[in-house]
Order: structure tokens, then sequence, then C-alpha cells
């Protein structure tokens, strides 16, 4: 039987660490059944050329064609069209010279390639979210609503939004927040008709991770204590940690005020951030007056970040709580509950919180407050850590690699 070909367009490039995490992954699972794949994606010109021969060597080797396109982002707006305009030229070359049977769209700016090729060529697609972005740009204050053309660039991605969910052959939604929030469109008078009938096709798939790299007993204890060593950290030293960017939504400073109502009860605890923002969490930190010895940073490559998880005692990440993040489901916090680690999240970010306390992986803040952060403190200085022996069972229950790759591949066979 010949292979279904199947066209993901990613706006994220494969040279980043997501789409290694978050893409390939995903594609090399589901190639090994009845689909061939092209893959476009949008590459930074320095990543590209540091990391072009791995991503070639890596879809040479399951058979994905792949076409990266450079990405131009040096003029917001204007570059956005400027690359939807090269993504539709390659996608109808690519579509008359090999027929695609589907595209899968990843995120909205793919989506306007996806959409014009379904409206001219009757293609179907796959409207993979990965989360409210129109919203998001709004709340990480990228696009300000009071300048009359951001206004009208949000007000047209909403539009297409909702013209995506009525054209799509089904949509993927990272959260069960994010699902139920496009369910109450539906009842809204303000949302068109043809979205008010339709039957919504919606699967959820979180942000997976790879169990097999992210797992506890692949790290050595003559690594784990290597890694002590050259870190200055002590064995029976309380290790918070934390792993992966600091920017937009991230919350440092809430997180670092945590950190140092943790060192009235634990003085000798570690703050250890694998991240590559070293230098602002170092002026972070002494902002809050955080001794530098208490705060660790180490920058490594995403094969590395596991073993450095392991030293962790317990993880934190806040993340601002706003309405795009009902839609968004965190990388980390699969990897650290891969790695068995205990967590320490906010309420009110995707199914975060509702997955921390179902499956007792950790705590939950409610409120940025020291009175807060002093409850779930108490609570953390008391606990058996033996009781998380579990976490990593749970986390394959929910978040492991093959069980999203499944789930796309049964949209896959509902649309074609």
């Amino acid at each position: 039987m010949q292979k279904k070909h199947i066209l993901f367009v990613s706006y994220d490039g494969m040279t980043d660490s997501l789409g290694q995490s978050q893409v390939l992954p995903y594609i090399r699972e589901i190639s090994k059944k009845n689909y061939r794949y092209t893959l476009i994606s949008f590459e930074k010109d320095a990543r590209y050329k540091q990391h072009h021969k791995t991503i070639e060597s890596i879809c040479a080797n399951s058979e994905i064609d792949w076409i990266p396109i450079s990405y131009s982002g040096s003029i917001p707006i204007i570059s956005t069209i400027w690359n939807v305009y090269r993504l539709k030229r390659e996608v109808f070359k690519l579509h008359k010279r090999r027929p695609i049977d589907l595209f899968h769209s990843r995120s909205h700016v793919p989506s306007l390639a996806a959409h014009s090729l379904f409206l001219k060529k009757n293609v179907p697609f796959l409207f993979d979210m990965r989360g409210f972005w129109a919203d998001e740009r709004v709340d990480g204050k990228v696009w300000d609503l009071s300048n009359p053309i951001f206004k009208k660039v949000y007000t047209f991605f909403k539009r297409k939004e909702i013209e995506f969910l009525i054209d799509a052959g089904a949509v993927i939604s990272l959260t069960e927040n994010g699902k139920d929030e496009i369910l109450s469109w539906q009842s809204k008078q303000t949302t068109p008709r043809a979205l008010r009938e339709k039957k919504l096709d919606i699967s959820v798939i979180p942000c997976c991770v790879d169990t097999e790299l992210f797992n506890p007993l692949t790290v050595s204890s003559e690594t784990k204590a290597a890694l002590q060593i050259s870190l200055e950290i002590q064995p029976d030293q309380f290790v918070l940690g934390y792993v992966g960017s600091i920017g937009t939504w991230y919350m440092l400073p809430e997180m670092l005020d945590f950190f140092k109502i943790l060192l009235v009860t634990k003085p000798n605890a570690i703050f250890l951030f694998v991240s590559n923002e070293g230098d602002k969490v170092r002026e972070q930190a002494l902002q809050k007056g955080i001794s530098e010895n208490k705060i660790r940073v180490v920058s490594c490559l995403h094969s590395q970040v596991a073993s450095y998880i392991s030293l962790f005692t317990a993880s934190i990440y806040f993340i601002l709580p706003a309405y795009s993040k009902k839609a968004s489901s965190p990388t980390k916090q699969a990897e650290l509950m891969s790695m068995g680690i205990p967590v320490i999240c906010n309420a009110g970010v995707g199914d975060s919180d509702l997955i921390v306390q179902k499956h007792h992986a950790g705590w939950v803040v409610t409120e940025f407050t020291e009175a807060n952060y002093a409850g779930v403190i108490q609570d953390i200085v008391t606990r058996d850590f033996s009781e998380f022996s579990e976490i990593s069972q749970s986390c394959k229950a929910i978040f492991a690699l093959e069980k999203g790759a499944e789930i796309f591949e049964n949209a896959y066979r509902r649309i074609i």
C-alpha cells in the first residue's frame, strides 16, 4: 500500500530545541506507520548553520523530506507576511509536484497556508493549535492593542482562528482547559453560526516527553556524584531546581521569593537553574538579597538535561496565569515528572495544577504571597519524599511520546 503523504509545517525551527523535543520525535514515531512526511520549518540562520547537519541526518534516517525556510523576523508584522507568502508559494509548488493527502499545521501562522490550500485544492488539514496564539501575543505584551495596527492584526488572527476551527478536519489542543474554552465559544451568540453548529473533533495532546531519555534509571550514581562535585553541591543538600528559559511567562522574581522563604527552614538549600540565562538569574537573585553561593546556573545540551534534573530534590516553575495560558502545556512538567521529581507550580496554567493534584506529584501555589509559600514549604519539609516514587509511572500515562503519536495518528485516520 502506498504511504499517505503528510505535509507537516512548523513555524518553530528544527534546529531549535523545541523542534527537536516537540516535533521530530512525533514525526519519527508516526512515520513508522503508513505515512511519508515532508517537513517544512522556519530556521534561524545562526542555529541552522550550526545544527543543520544533525537535523538532515535525523530526517534521512526516518525518510523525512525536510524543507527548511529561512526565518525572517527583523520587521514585526511585515516579516510574518513575508514568511507566510514564501510558505504558501512552497506549499503549492510541493502539492503540484507530489499531491498532499493531509496538511498537519502546527499553530496559527502555518494554518494560513493550510487553510489556503484547503480552500483552493480541497486538501484537508489538521489544526494543531498549540495554544491561543494571538492572545499570547497580547498577554505577553508583544502586541499592544492600543496601537491600531496591532489591534487589526489581533482581530485578523482571531477571525482566522474561528475559520480554522470550522474548516479543519480535526483540532489538537494541548490542554483539557483549552478544549473546554474552545467548546464554550460555541454557546456564544457572537460566534459565527458555522462554528456554533459544527461538531468539533478536538483531541488533547499535552507537550509529551521521551520517557527513555528522561528516565531516572539511566543516570548513574557516578554521573550524579560527578555533577554534584562540579557544582559544589553536597549529597544531603536540598536542591530546588528550575529547567528551561526565563522569559515572558516565567515568574522569576516570585520563584526567588519562594526560595528565600525556603531558606528560612532549609538554610543549606541550593537553587539550581538549568538554563542559558545565568546573568538574568544572578542579577535578580542579587536584587532579592539572595547570596550568590546559594545559586547555581548551568547551561547544557538537551541530551544532558536529564542528568542535571536528577540532582533536584524538588522542582519549581511559576508561569503567568493569563487568559491565553489556559491552553498551555509546559514541556518542563513532562520532563520533570518523567524524572520522578516532585513539582511546585502555580494554579491557572493549562492542566498543570490539576495533573499535579490528581497524581500526587507535588504542590500547587494558589497565591503569590509569603503566607501561601510558607504553607507549601511547611508541607515540603515535613513530607516523606518516598511518597513520590510513582511520579515517573504517572508521567508515562499522561506525557509518553508514544501516546501522543497514537492520538495524532488516530486524528489522521479520521481525516483521511
